[in-house]
């Protein structure tokens, strides 16, 4: 994942900032608790593809 890209990311709920998790590609929203999926390096911005995180995610 390109840094100057995920310098300009931000959530779509909540236009807060996200973490990438190398290990399993996804973007993550802690304010939201959701887990943006990042398909063949494009990430997916979508509140409907997004995963919610359980307790037990790490965040």
């Amino acid at each position: 994942m390109d840094k100057r890209l995920l310098d300009l990311l931000v959530c779509p709920v909540c236009k807060g900032p996200l973490r990438y998790h190398r290990d399993v590609q996804e973007l993550i929203c802690k304010a939201d608790r959701l887990a943006y999926p990042i398909r063949d390096g494009i990430p997916v911005m979508l509140e409907d593809e997004a995963r919610k995180l359980g307790d037990t995610d790490e965040v």
